[in-house]
């Protein structure tokens, strides 16, 4: 059964980058040791992984990484830091008035 991962990198300029792998170890190196000059991480190594999320269906690893794309820094930071009620008040839409 093949396994898909969600995961999130915090870069050298304190940035984050979400991506989506099958082989997380190999596309954990190919960001840190800088195997495509395109790639948004490629300018702010080194990186480290602070978030994996896995699952069995590609399409819901696509969505997670889809919505995590939408998140704010400060939502993916309170996310990184285990600080659900955080996440919870961040998610909540700020009330008309």
């Amino acid at each position: 059964m093949k396994i898909f991962y969600v995961y999130v990198l915090l870069c050298a300029d304190e940035s984050f980058y979400v991506g989506i792998t099958s082989n997380l170890e190999q596309r954990l190196g190919q960001h840190q040791f800088g195997w495509d000059e395109g790639c948004y991480t490629y300018k702010r190594r080194p990186v480290r992984c602070v978030h994996v999320s896995d699952f069995a269906n590609f399409d819901d690893a696509m969505q997670w990484e889809k919505r995590l794309k939408g998140w704010s820094r400060a939502k993916k930071a309170a996310l990184m830091n285990g600080e659900w009620k955080e996440v919870q008040r961040l998610a909540k839409r700020p009330s008309k008035r």
